[in-house]
């Protein structure tokens, strides 16, 4: 589903809904802009103020929300630092300048439990799946980068990981500091022993996307 805009007179809420994850942070933190389960259209930006949308939409882990201020206002930009938050028994959501497959956004949810019919995005199917991987695995050694923003390129491999290059830090769901690199191999296909990076199981097990 390609990204569809919803006008307002100062701000228009753009919505992409095979990137939405349903974290409910738009319906729970603005309910009177962004409405669920309603006839015709659920976005309303003349809702809320204009602040109150902007907040709501960059703190979408997805990045299925997207705006555009029309207030002279400036759009979203680019955190200053790259981050890559593991989430518990659940997706990779990805916080930078990124560049997924070709494609530029700032924030994206990533599948590695192997199973998102919506590849290399999460759909949900962790849940199904039962997927157990934790949000607080070890740390590694690191050191400070010298950088900690700028492009982030992130490649899914044929039946293979995430290659990410670029300056990244990579952090527990409670924001501690797992590794700090410029080049990652990140697990997707759900059953590495040493998550989130990969080891190579997806080989052994004939992993395929």
């Amino acid at each position: 589903m390609a990204r569809r805009f919803v006008e307002g007179e100062k701000i228009d809420v753009g919505f992409d809904g095979k990137r939405c994850i349903h974290s409910r942070n738009c319906v729970l933190g603005q309910p009177s802009a962004f409405v669920p389960n309603a006839p015709g259209q659920w976005i309303h930006p003349q809702g809320a103020s204009v602040e109150a949308i902007v907040q709501i939409v960059e703190s979408c882990p997805s990045g299925a929300l997207d705006y555009k201020r029309k207030d002279g206002g400036s759009d979203e930009a680019a955190p200053p630092v790259n981050t890559a938050r593991i989430r518990e028994n659940g997706p990779i959501a990805m916080h930078g300048a990124i560049e997924i497959d070709g494609e530029t956004m700032l924030r994206a949810t990533l599948c590695r439990c192997g199973e998102s019919k919506n590849k290399p995005y999460c759909d949900n199917s962790h849940k199904e799946a039962g997927f157990v991987a934790s949000g607080e695995p070890e740390s590694k050694e690191s050191t400070a980068l010298d950088a900690r923003d700028g492009l982030l390129k992130i490649v899914s491999q044929t039946n293979g990981c995430y290659r990410v290059e670029g300056n990244l830090e990579i952090v527990t769901g409670t924001g501690r500091t797992i590794d700090r690199t410029t080049k990652a191999f990140l697990c997707r296909c759900g059953h590495s022993g040493a998550k989130p990076f990969c080891d190579g199981t997806h080989k052994k097990i004939g992993f395929v996307a």
